[in-house]
């Protein structure tokens, strides 16, 4: 397909160097390689994958786009003393904890005043990450450790066998920052119905009766309530009804207290959806059911690459849109700075969000990019494509961090 003509270049200068925090390494660019994007028309859209080392990537990106991005998800090297297939994962630990920073810093720079940083580790740095970020983005930005079970297999050989990661989560401003509810799932929507067509929809019942932590001073709770059935139904011992007379007749007269199909059980209290915030607050335990694996994630990889060997601990697309849903919202700025085998970009893209994304490895072209242009042609039809109902569409482009 045609493409615009030259190549686009960002200067870099003045970056810190990992070596020796403080100092600048010498100005670098990044420049677009219009034959390697994609989609039409790609030289318009924010949507961008770089190729190359990501400290200079970032810096480069701060002169566009800082204070503008939404979130940042992080899954850097672990550090865990192994060497794959697409990257070494063994560094002095000072070294990668001085990498890390410089790069945190950045990543500092370029989230807005309502952004958020969801950095992914395991065991073997996750606790020290916190103390630096703690230092960089202040303790008081800290929102919470989630927990992730990336895997359900035990270790038998191991001392205790390792099941999930760590997602550290820090706001940019905490005041200001807004997360969003996580969306009803089928499960969660199955308890409301409508068994006696209420003209306000769907509902579930709740219990109208409240444990009572001083029965003599809520005995006037304690009452008989009528049925419609007849007779009259008392809150069990040791509990109250959750209002006095005059509010349960109210409720009465409304149609919101429920006897049963037959009007001859306890009163129980209806909940209508329409009425109910729209989604559950998240929380930090996230099971391998609702959020997939790492076994999930080779799955999909499989799909998109039939016949060649599946990245290590590839993260699957379930988890990238919990963490995007909850972080962001359609049209907004997301950023991976380790891009690995382009998770992020595939689900933000799918999701409705801008994107950037940066791998400094040759499978930045061989996987990613090559996993985008599936994703763009519609031809990535598994992780959360039909849970969304994609087809397709959209662009990117592509740059190359080179020396100045």
């Amino acid at each position: 397909m045609p493409r615009a003509t030259g190549k686009t270049r960002i200067e870099l200068t003045g970056v810190e160097s990992d070596e020796q925090p403080g100092l600048t390494s010498p100005g670098s660019l990044l420049v677009e390689m219009p034959e390697l994007g994609g989609g039409e028309p790609a030289g318009a859209t924010d949507n961008r994958l770089i190729h190359g080392d990501n400290r200079p990537a970032l810096a480069a990106l701060c002169a566009e786009f800082e204070g503008q991005v939404r979130c940042i998800y992080a899954d850097p090297p672990f550090n865990t003393g192994v060497t794959f297939e697409h990257y070494n994962d063994g560094d002095d630990h000072g070294r990668w904890l001085q990498a890390m920073a410089v790069r945190a810093r950045l990543f500092h720079r370029l989230l807005g005043a309502d952004g958020s940083l969801w950095m992914h580790l395991d065991d073997n740095e996750v606790h020290y990450m916190k103390v630096l970020l703690d230092g960089i983005f202040g303790r008081e930005n800290f929102v919470a450790s989630v927990v992730w079970q990336r895997i359900c297999a035990k270790k038998n050989r191991a001392l205790i066998s390792g099941s999930h990661d760590t997602l550290l989560v820090y706001a940019k401003e905490i005041g200001a920052w807004r997360r969003n509810l996580i969306p009803r799932d089928a499960a969660q929507l199955g308890p409301y119905k409508n068994p006696d067509g209420d003209r306000r929809g769907r509902w579930q019942s709740v219990s109208y009766s409240v444990r009572s932590e001083d029965a003599e001073r809520r005995a006037i709770y304690r009452y008989a309530i009528a049925r419609p059935a007849g007779g009259e139904s008392l809150p069990p011992a040791g509990r109250h009804w959750n209002g006095l007379p005059d509010r349960t007749a109210a409720l009465i007269a409304d149609n919101r207290l429920w006897f049963g199909p037959k009007g001859d059980r306890g009163p129980r209290l209806k909940l209508f959806l329409s009425e109910v915030q729209d989604g559950i607050v998240p929380d930090s335990w996230w099971t391998s059911k609702a959020c997939g694996s790492n076994q999930e994630a080779k799955r999909e990889m499989l799909r998109l690459f039939p016949g060649v060997e599946p990245f290590t601990t590839p993260k699957p697309e379930r988890l990238l849109e919990r963490v995007l849903r909850i972080a962001s919202g359609p049209g907004e700025l997301v950023l991976d700075a380790f891009a690995g085998s382009g998770t992020t970009g595939a689900v933000a893209h799918k999701l409705g969000r801008r994107w950037l994304m940066i791998e400094r490895g040759e499978h930045c072209i061989s996987h990613v990019r090559a996993r985008m242009l599936q994703v763009l042609g519609g031809e990535d039809e598994g992780g959360i494509s039909s849970a969304v109902g994609w087809r397709g569409g959209g662009s990117f482009r592509f740059f190359r961090v080179q020396p100045g």
